[in-house]
């Protein structure tokens, strides 16, 4: 296997990467998860690391300072790079975990954060008015909502194309069960880290209804193994919607991220979050419940004809 064979290896799907992912962060991400291997780092000590590069990033973006901007961009990208490199080594050291994927979805919260916050503190020392607070507060819950849509529905693709050994999807009525055996007096951390998984999955199954009923239509009657007629109309009705998946998530924002340091102009991403990708995200969800609709009569029908 040569190197670029050993990095498509280490996807989770090829038809779900983003082009800069293939082109740029991959490859970076593969080159840091072998160094981290050999080094003895767990993909979770990579995680943890990466929190504390990518909050510092923010910091930078306070001042009106392209050079100091420019620290904080690489400083973001490199932690973009290491959130590359901890699933990477995850699958490389067969390691995944449920805890390193809280910990994944944590860290890009805590960037965004300290950017969130930092850009905040900028405008307003820029003469903007102390209520664009709310403007920030708006924006970054949407931020959350867009984020975790998209890797909600990019694992339901994973699931129906590529089996669930490929997917992460949990539902939060099984979460609730793990999380109530769990006490705060003697494992805190884990408690604490459920907490947040599980609010993310309520979130996430929020305006879901129709997906979630073709997934308990296929694991309750298929037991996982979705049929191919059903894979073949789900990858038909959802794979054009991949781009957009990936567009809710973090490398569109930071191209523009990037653009609006550059002009010295920060109330211009907010701006950006809070129509454009607003915009695309109820286009996304409609889209997509309609679609799970479709496949769930068209599964709902294959059941009837394998039973006569």
């Amino acid at each position: 296997m040569n190197q670029s064979e050993s990095i498509v290896s280490t996807y989770k799907a090829k038809d779900t990467e983003e082009l800069l992912d293939r082109l740029f962060y991959r490859p970076i991400g593969y080159a840091m998860a072998l160094a981290s291997k050999s080094l003895g780092l767990t993909p979770n000590a990579v995680t943890i690391i990466s929190i504390f590069v990518g909050a510092a990033s923010g910091h930078f973006f306070y001042y009106n300072d392209l050079t100091l901007n420019f620290y904080g961009i690489l400083l973001l990208i490199l932690a973009q790079a290491m959130d590359s490199a901890d699933g990477q080594l995850a699958r490389i050291t067969n390691t995944k975990s449920r805890v390193g994927r809280i910990l994944d979805g944590f860290a890009g919260n805590l960037w965004f954060l300290s950017i969130y916050l930092h850009l905040l503190f900028r405008m307003i020392d820029n003469g903007y008015s102390p209520f664009l607070f709310f403007m920030v507060l708006i924006a970054g819950l949407s931020h959350s909502f867009q984020s975790a849509y998209a890797d909600y529905y990019r694992n339901y693709y994973l699931m129906f194309i590529h089996g669930k050994k490929n997917s992460e999807i949990d539902e939060s009525s099984n979460l609730k069960t793990e999380y109530n055996k769990i006490t705060w007096v003697k494992n805190f951390g884990q408690k604490f880290l459920m907490r947040i998984y599980l609010n993310y999955t309520i979130q996430q199954e929020l305006f879901s209804k129709n997906v979630i009923k073709l997934y308990h239509l296929v694991k309750n009657k298929f037991i996982d193994n979705v049929p191919q007629e059903i894979a073949s109309v789900y990858r038909t009705k959802n794979k054009p919607l991949i781009k957009y998946f990936n567009i809710l998530t973090t490398n569109t924002r930071m191209i523009f991220l990037f653009i609006v340091l550059f002009i010295q102009q920060p109330i211009f991403y907010f701006i950006f979050e809070l129509t454009v990708l607003n915009i695309l995200f109820v286009y996304v969800v409609i889209k997509h419940e309609k679609n799970s609709k479709v496949i769930y009569e068209s599964a709902k029908a294959l059941l009837a004809v394998k039973n006569q």
